[in-house]
């Protein structure tokens, strides 16, 4: 069956096509793919062959969803069936399964996972080059890449106002082996034609990072028109504004498609032992040729990590990084691990 154009613009491929006809097959149905491009109030808007729709979830599929990650979220593939004239909407009866995604812990106490983005091929990771540039807050963003399945890029914004590029970009290099990084300015038009390579038909990009790093401006420049709202940020302390305030699919007339989202107060890991490999190989690495398998790099002898940072090699305050994220991805494994035990026993 031949897949239909606009679908393909929005990511849709054979595996998606297979996954649905199987689905149509056992439920006796005809129903349709779209993909979720804003969630809002327990309401989705939902790009399909046939246009926008607007959606909410049936009632079987409410009875089962037990959590939030299993709530469609922007970027979602879902099957839907047509506009229910009694209903006033469509109805989402099945999410696709998921290729990658973008989560942390939800904000408060509680352990739950919140996936802000799903089916995700790039995520860039927007790190302002002015008095907002933080290292470790960098590092958080690339674990939860990692851990997602989706490939991070970097893109350090605001060159314009930047007086030291090659010092920050050396410390961005070290803390992200191997990841693109490139340096970019909408104001100047620096770096800004290498990001659109990434938007190729059918591709999606999200943008993540804190309010006031140029997310949105950069998504106008790739949409190549102000189809996004932005404010200035503080002069004080180059702090911004949630400009944005929901995670939205757009389609770039190009080809591509961007999600776009708020700036993150609160950034918690999940349990995420590979994002915190993949992120930190270069102490992994160093880590192999400790004495001791089991070294803990803190008070062992011949410990090959120790020595690193007594060189110079590895800063301290990345290990110290290192360690402060290897506890907090233990305590979400204890607490899930406890929640998991009681679902069990009720």
């Amino acid at each position: 069956m031949k897949i239909n154009d606009r679908l393909l613009r929005l990511g849709y491929n054979d595996k998606l096509q297979d996954y649905l006809t199987v689905y149509n097959g056992k439920n006796n149905s005809d129903y349709l793919a779209g993909r979720v491009a804003v969630v809002n109030r327990g309401l989705y808007k939902v790009f399909t062959a046939e246009g926008e729709v607007l959606a909410a979830i049936s009632g079987k599929m409410q009875h089962r969803t037990d959590s939030l990650d299993q709530y469609p979220v922007v970027g979602d593939w879902v099957i839907v069936n047509a506009a229910d004239s009694a209903l006033g909407h469509s109805v989402i009866n099945e999410i696709f399964p998921r290729k990658s995604r973008f989560s942390r812990k939800v904000a408060g106490r509680k352990t739950s996972e919140q996936i802000l983005a799903a089916n995700i091929d790039y995520l860039f990771i927007c790190i302002s080059l002015n008095q907002d540039f933080n290292i470790r807050r960098l590092e958080r963003y690339l674990i939860m890449a990692w851990e997602g399945g989706a490939c991070p890029v970097i893109a350090l914004t605001k060159a314009d106002l930047c007086a030291d590029i090659p010092q920050k970009l050396s410390q961005v290099q070290t803390a992200a082996l191997g990841v693109n990084t490139h340096v970019v300015s909408v104001v100047s038009q620096k770096g800004l034609a290498i990001l659109k390579e990434y938007l190729k038909t059918g591709q999606t990009v999200a943008l993540i990072g804190s309010s006031g790093v140029g997310k949105s401006t950069l998504i106008n420049y790739l949409a190549g028109s102000e189809i996004l709202s932005t404010s200035p940020v503080r002069r004080s302390d180059s702090k911004g504004r949630h400009t944005t305030t929901h995670r939205e699919l757009v389609m770039l007339k190009d080809g591509g498609i961007v999600i776009d989202t708020p700036g993150m107060r609160e950034l918690h890991i999940m349990d995420v032992d590979q994002g915190i490999n993949s992120t930190f190989k270069d102490i992994e690495e160093l880590a192999r040729s400790c004495r001791f398998r089991d070294c803990r790099h803190q008070t062992e002898p011949h410990c090959a990590v120790k020595q690193a940072v007594e060189s110079g090699e590895l800063s301290a305050k990345r290990l110290g990084n290192y360690f402060k994220l290897q506890k907090e991805a233990a305590y979400m494994e204890r607490k899930n691990r406890i929640k998991q035990i009681k679902n069990k026993s009720s």
